[in-house]
């Protein structure tokens, strides 16, 4: 089950048997964390009519999911995806069918909503870890691996453009509860047909017990590495969201403006996730780490002089072209560290860095936004990004645990965007 040619494409990806049914199996579950954030949201104002109740309900809902993903990530790769995922998002789904119902009426009960969010939360299925994990396992030749992960974090990045788009579709129709159950019926015919599939069932959860060895030798300080670039992309991200709102009111543009310019972000992003994934680099991805978050911070720096909505419009697009890159890197790299049997985890570390880093970015830049200039922040948010860059610098050609050459040079033999408020992957 592996591809390899002189030079693959991203089209070798799915001559690989039953990939592209996988991948869209797994799009189909992971398009439901693009319209789950905003759907909550707008249900549970409705429901309680008060914004702050709203607001501590998803970061409520936030914490559980994104803090708790390890842990979740550790129950497949101990288990393997069918036992583990298969239970998980029937009740992560019947969790948020039953908040839609609980909520579906004004009036609704403040605690028996924050209860079933907060529950929901904690029974997410990671399926973007476990979707990479699997092509770390399918996928033998490096190029095409970092090829895989391109396309998984472009993708995704439409994912979470078109989400809330549907969720403005659905609501239009129907109360926004509907959006959160369609929210639910996506997540699990979506995991169901992941886990249904030979790829998946391939991947035996036995290879875990087999490398206790790789466990003892899987030290932290590889893994941490790529978490600390993850982590410091997702604080500039996050930061970035709430400094273009703050912009825009300042110019006097309305939140449709807002719109737009977070877009160009997301589309900066998938232009730099495919360049990155089609490039046959000749460095390891942990040499290169360091790199893409440099640029990220620099190009936020330059977006911090931005005069205009436009000027500014063109620095964050710019910026957005680096993100792809630096998480794509990230997780290239947290595989490479991690043994057999525990790629799901170190995925999910990562997925829980960028993730945790964006919420607290954005709550940072709240509080920076109304005491500091506009073109201060932009740039603090981005003197994140290049001190993650610059931790990571001295141990850029630390190797792989397991092997004697680590992640190779591009081209050799194999040594892993999305789902701040809306949760990656």
């Amino acid at each position: 089950m592996s591809a390899s040619s002189s030079r693959p494409s991203y089209a070798a990806l799915f001559r690989i048997p039953h990939a592209r049914r996988t991948f869209l199996a797994a799009m189909t579950g992971r398009l439901s964390y693009g319209l789950v954030s905003l759907a909550m949201m707008l249900t549970t104002t409705r429901a309680t009519g008060s914004y702050a109740v709203a607001g501590t309900v998803m970061a409520l809902f936030g914490a559980t999911s994104v803090f708790l993903s390890p842990a979740r990530a550790a129950l497949i790769d101990r288990y393997g995806a069918r036992r583990a995922l298969i239970p998980m998002a029937s009740l992560y789904a019947g969790l948020l069918t039953a908040f839609a119902v609980t909520a579906w009426r004004p009036g609704a009960p403040v605690a028996a909503v924050g209860a079933v969010a907060v529950a929901a939360g904690a029974c997410t299925p990671p399926l973007g870890p476990t979707m990479r994990a699997v092509w770390g396992e399918v996928v033998r030749d490096e190029r095409l691996l970092q090829r895989a992960y391109s396309l998984d974090g472009v993708v995704e990045e439409v994912l979470f453009v078109s989400g809330p788009l549907l969720v403005g579709a659905v609501v239009q129709l129907a109360p926004p509860a509907a959006a959160v159950v369609l929210s639910a019926v996506l997540v699990w015919s979506g995991t169901l047909a992941f886990v249904l599939s030979p790829v998946v069932a391939g991947v035996r959860p036995a290879a875990a017990r087999a490398a206790g060895a790789g466990r003892r030798r899987w030290g932290g300080r590889a893994l941490a590495r790529p978490v600390v670039v993850a982590a410091g992309v997702g604080l500039s991200l996050g930061a970035v969201d709430l400094l273009v709102v703050a912009f825009a009111e300042r110019q006097h543009h309305g939140p449709g403006v807002v719109a737009w310019v977070l877009a160009a972000v997301s589309l900066g992003s998938a232009l730099g996730g495919l360049l990155n994934g089609a490039v046959d680099w000749r460095t390891a991805p942990g040499t290169r780490l360091p790199l893409p978050a440099g640029a990220l911070g620099l190009t936020l720096l330059a977006a911090g002089l931005a005069d205009g909505l436009g000027t500014l419009t063109v620095a964050v697009a710019c910026a957005g072209f680096f993100v792809a890159p630096a998480l794509t890197t990230s997780y290239l790299t947290a595989d490479a560290a991690a043994p057999p049997g525990f790629r799901t985890q170190a995925g999910a570390w990562v997925n829980t860095a960028v993730n945790a880093g964006s919420s607290v970015g954005t709550a940072g830049a709240g509080l920076l936004a109304g005491r500091l200039p506009l073109g201060l922040c932009f740039a603090l948010s981005g003197a994140l990004a290049i001190a993650a860059a610059l931790v990571c610098v001295p141990g850029a050609r630390t190797p792989r645990p397991d092997t004697d050459a680590g992640c190779g040079a591009a081209g050799g033999a194999r040594s892993e965007v999305t789902e701040g408020a809306q949760l990656t992957g």
